[in-house]
């Protein structure tokens, strides 16, 4: 079966665009060739800096035809209603129709067409232009004076398709004058003269030789086993970097490893810093001496290019730049280190955090505030904890984080704790931001905790008071981070704390919900246990909300839990379709009503089983209540067997919906079984 092979050759394109774009071009041009009719047997999509590229095997020749059915009038509807449905389906008399007899609608015409399949090349030839005028960029541009919007000029477009055993057809496209053939290009310096190809095998074999290897995967491979060879020859170990290994693929296309060097009185400067500086300004990777456990005075950088002097003229020009940008952070940290933090803070007034929340430094004034109001309840000094709120945004405001944003919180940690800080004030300084994701630790110290907590639950109040909620997919402020962050320091350190003591209101309760639905789920747990367990309304504490959600799905996980929801769910429709009716049911059970044996049983055991599941949950022993709820199975079912509940009789069927009303009572004590699925 034919392949198709599609390069799209251009200027530089952004590396942290590349893997979506690969990803793209591969969803567009196959979700378009099945659209079509065609199939294929499978895709794989590649870039580097220059191209993108596509390879769809075993695709079909040609899409199948397709036979249509229009039903039309019927056979006795007036001469302009049939010559309408003539027209329409293009035949010229009623002969040409087929007339179909229904036993309901009675005799109408229907008319049959055939709609001819159509070679691959015709559609192919149609879809790649509009795949590229269409192509989702996140960012694009004009040039010269067509019309075509692309990452970067749009050079030439490779479009070929065949089978293995013939040479493929070069698919006609012409995209804003750009036509396509089976020409591309190798290296820009080492080795920029035109290949001709014909497949994706000796497309990607072509290239190969001429200094470009077209697989990000095998670049990020080449790249990282060099960069740990060098590391080792030097004795050296390399400080692995996946993100910036990714980015550093995304620049070249003939990756060479360079070690560089800087002099050794930077090693005064904290590694995160020099690391940051190396990374931001050349994306570069930096070593580290197994000695020492710190930094060595070395790094690696990838070039693009085989030079004849052996690299040494693009090591020396990195060097001059790391030299400089060391220099300059050297400069930042010796003047940070001058300044004490909370001589800062003052600057913090002149930085705004929200036009309708004031400035930074007023949050913090709200931050030192509940932090000492949440210290005793995570086992925190409220002094310690109150000294650390103070310090936590000044190093906004030094030079350092100026630069390298990024570094904040870690910066401010490193600045007390060499101006005198208590360890556990510093720390929190750098923790108060954790967790970042979901990946990402949580504080676990008191004093980290409680500024973490007040730090969180200040942004989350404060935009929820001015309206500034998450709306579908637009999240600007990271609250759903923040309330994930509050989640997961709350129960991963069990503490004990109703959100509503510190200003969270209904709605915001309800997001809190929202988000530990997500984090629960993720951990294995049933969302709609979580609902049910919500669904009560006012449980603010999110340890308990945990709690009772574990001994609700071990209820649930047994026999007497199972049947006894399948009585809840009976009972409760009985009740809404007999309110609905407007049928009466009695205000309180009657004993005195009672016809049957069954309904005396049920009535006292609801009453001894609502009277211990009141008295466990006070306790908080929500295995107990769980456990006397279960105890209901049996004389539920009994009663369902006995007992008609719909009796003649008004006053015994107001007494029996009573009683039904009373279980589904009782099982809401514990949570809104009505939410709960299966």
């Amino acid at each position: 079966m034919p392949d198709l092979l599609i390069e799209l050759f251009s200027e530089e394109i952004p590396a942290r665009m590349q893997a979506k774009a690969a990803d793209d071009l591969k969803g567009l041009v196959t979700n378009g060739l099945v659209d079509a009719g065609l199939t294929y047997e499978g895709a794989a999509g590649f870039a580097t800096p220059r191209r993108l590229a596509l390879t769809v095997h075993g695709v079909t020749s040609r899409s199948p035809d397709l036979r249509e059915e229009k039903k039309g009038p019927r056979v006795d509807a007036p001469e302009g209603a049939i010559q309408g449905f003539l027209k329409s389906a293009g035949l010229s008399s009623v002969a040409e129709a087929r007339v179909v007899d229904d036993p309901k609608k009675g005799k109408f015409y229907v008319a049959e067409t055939l709609k001819p399949g159509r070679a691959a090349e015709d559609i192919i030839a149609d879809l790649v232009p509009q795949v590229v005028r269409g192509f989702p960029w996140p960012k694009s541009m004009k040039w010269g004076t067509g019309a075509l919007r692309w990452v970067r000029p749009l050079h030439s477009v490779v479009c070929t398709f065949g089978p293995e055993t013939e040479d493929p057809t070069v698919i006609a496209v012409d995209i804003e004058g750009v036509s396509s053939g089976n020409v591309t290009y190798g290296h820009r310096f080492l080795a920029p003269e035109p290949i001709r190809v014909r497949r994706f095998d000796d497309y990607m074999a072509a290239l190969e030789k001429a200094k470009v290897v077209l697989d990000p995967a095998r670049r990020r491979d080449i790249i990282l086993h060099d960069a740990k060879d060098l590391a080792f020859a030097a004795g050296l170990e390399l400080v692995e970097d996946e993100g910036l290994l990714h980015e550093v693929a995304g620049l070249v296309e003939w990756p060479v490893v360079l070690m560089g060097s800087f002099e050794a009185r930077f090693l005064e400067v904290p590694d995160a810093v020099i690391r940051a500086t190396i990374r931001a300004n050349q994306k570069c990777f930096v070593l580290r001496d197994p000695a020492t456990g710190g930094l060595a005075n070395r790094f690696l950088l990838t070039a693009n290019t085989v030079s004849a002097d052996g690299g040494a003229t693009i090591v020396a020009g990195n060097e001059r730049v790391i030299r400089a940008r060391l220099s300059d952070a050297k400069f930042f940290w010796e003047q940070d280190l001058a300044v004490p933090l909370e001589s800062r803070l003052p600057k913090l007034d002149s930085i705004t955090f929200h036009e309708k929340l004031g400035n930074q430094g007023e949050r913090v004034k709200r931050i030192v505030a509940l932090a000492r109001e949440i210290a005793p309840l995570v086992g925190a000094d409220p002094e310690l904890a109150a000294r650390a709120a103070l310090l936590a945004k000044a190093d906004l405001v030094t030079g350092m984080v100026g630069e390298f944003p990024e570094l904040q919180g870690f910066m401010g940690r490193t600045y007390a704790e060499r101006q005198g800080e208590d360890p556990a004030v510093a720390a929190a300084i750098e923790e108060h931001y954790k967790p970042q994701g979901p990946s990402d630790r949580v504080p676990t110290e008191p004093v980290s905790i409680t500024v973490a907590l007040a730090d969180k639950l200040d942004m989350l109040t404060g935009f929820w008071a001015i309206d500034e909620k998450p709306t579908g997919s637009k999240d600007p402020f990271a609250l759903r981070r923040a309330a994930l962050g509050v989640i997961r320091i709350v129960l991963e350190n069990g503490l004990r704390m109703r959100l509503t003591a510190f200003g969270s209101t209904p709605d915001l309760l309800a997001f809190f919900a929202d988000r530990m639905k997500v984090q629960l789920r993720e951990q294995g747990a049933r969302h709609d246990l979580v609902d049910a367990v919500f669904g009560l309304g006012g449980e603010d504490d999110l340890l308990l909300v945990v709690r009772r959600v574990d001994a609700l799905g071990h209820l649930l996980a047994s026999e007497d839990g199972r049947n006894l929801l399948a009585g809840y769910r009976r009972a409760a429709n009985i009740l809404k379709a007999e309110e609905k009716k407007g049928t009466a049911v009695a205000a309180t059970v009657d004993p005195t009503r009672f016809a049957d044996p069954a309904e005396a049983v049920l009535w006292a055991a609801v009453s001894r089983g609502a009277e211990t599941v009141s008295d466990a949950l006070g306790r908080e022993d929500f295995e107990a209540a769980m456990a006397a709820l279960a105890g209901l199975r049996p004389p539920v079912d009994a009663f369902f067997e006995a007992v008609l509940v719909n009796a003649e009789d008004p006053l015994v069927r107001a007494n029996r919906l009573a009683l039904l009303a009373a279980i589904r009572d009782t099982c809401h004590q514990v949570a809104d079984f009505s939410r709960i699925e299966g």
